[in-house]
């Protein structure tokens, strides 16, 4: 990364939902391009029909651009990458969107690649149309795993909480068997590496939730705790990994438990992010584990509300933030890996003893 102003890349996600309407709300303020040059991928036709919608964008506008280096500093910048005419249905799914949204996406991931820009941030696609579009990953986080290699996992993120996933889209049938203790130890293992080097936290705590109902009821009710997460905790923690639990997912979020980690590991998609986005609903989500910097607001297209004026773009705008903080997080943790002899305190506070951690929760 040059010492440059960083170059954001964001995707037009789906052009029926609320993906402009949340970007041009973002960078309504001047402040943003004083913190990072903007690069839109997308449709110039979109983008105006949604800025017309926005009350107080009459004097927004877009620079349009042939390719990112062409970018100005000083204005949010538009790359045209949609393929043909477009039909903007607000609120509707359809072939043309989707296919939009899949153009918007391989080029900002070829911009990355290339260094063309330094942090990607996607809007919200349908993964029902990318997927009739030919588009044969099941979310933004395969998709970049698959161009980008690492090891990735799914993170949402917020000041208040922050979870990691086990498993991420797949059926909730296909869930038990696929939590391993290989897949959880790898997890932890991700989980604590990123929120080192991307989150500056120095040694992360970190609690891990039960599959089962009341962490299966000393296997009354499930035996995965037993058998698998239990395990993988303990020969995580005889890593360094400081890891804790399994505890019942329904009585930690309530107890407030959270809040003594610094992270979450839970098992499945909606164990994880249904308490997230109840606590945190102007949350990002983080793909970890890259070797590039992926955020994105942790909502959906809004099919409900598109054309409306009507979207939060909060999580937008955090999920900008995060990005461009991710990537200087990782700048420094490089500086300092390269020069070990160099201490560096915490931010404040003393260390809390694992002794003073809780090992477990009573089940209801």
């Amino acid at each position: 990364m040059s010492e440059a102003k960083i170059k954001v890349g964001i995707t037009q996600g789906d052009i029926n939902g609320i993906g402009y309407e949340v970007i041009i709300k973002s960078l309504l303020d001047p402040r943003m391009c004083e913190l990072c040059t903007p690069v839109v991928y997308g449709s110039a036709k979109a983008a105006g029909f949604y800025r017309r919608q926005v009350e107080d964008a009459e004097n927004f506008n877009f620079n349009i651009i042939g390719k990112a280096s062409e970018a100005n500093p000083r204005r949010v910048n538009l790359i045209d990458c949609t393929p043909g005419e477009l039909r903007i249905e607000p609120g509707q799914l359809t072939a043309e969107a989707g296919k939009a949204s899949i153009a918007a996406l391989k080029a900002a991931a070829a911009d990355l690649k290339a260094g063309a820009i330094d942090v990607v941030v996607t809007a919200p696609i349908s993964k029902e149309n990318v997927h009739e579009a030919g588009f044969d990953f099941t979310g933004h986080t395969e998709f970049f795993a698959a161009q980008f290699g690492g090891e990735p996992l799914m993170m949402m993120c917020s000041d208040l909480l922050k979870v990691g996933l086990v498993t991420i889209h797949i059926p909730l049938e296909e869930v038990s068997r696929s939590v391993t203790e290989e897949k959880i130890l790898a997890s932890l293992r991700g989980l604590r590496s990123s929120l080192i080097r991307d989150f500056s936290v120095r040694e992360p705590r970190i609690a891990v939730l039960a599959l089962n109902p009341h962490a299966g009821d000393g296997g009354v009710i499930g035996t995965e705790e037993r058998e698998v997460i239990t395990p993988a905790i303990r020969t995580a923690f005889s890593e360094g990994i400081l890891a804790f639990g399994p505890f019942p997912a329904d009585g930690f979020f309530a107890s407030g438990g959270y809040a003594r980690y610094d992270a979450v590991l839970a098992m499945y998609h909606d164990q994880g992010l249904a308490p997230f986005k109840a606590l945190s609903p102007d949350g990002v989500n983080f793909t970890a584990g890259l070797p590039v910097v992926r955020t994105s607001p942790a909502h959906g297209v809004g099919f409900d509300i598109a054309g409306q004026d009507k979207a939060d773009e909060q999580a937008m705008r955090n999920a900008i933030y995060m990005a461009i903080d991710v990537l200087r997080s990782r700048k420094v943790y490089e500086e300092i890996s390269a020069d070990p002899l160099q201490k560096f305190k915490r931010e404040g506070g003393a260390d809390v003893s694992v002794a003073d951690l809780p090992q477990t929760e009573a089940a209801d």
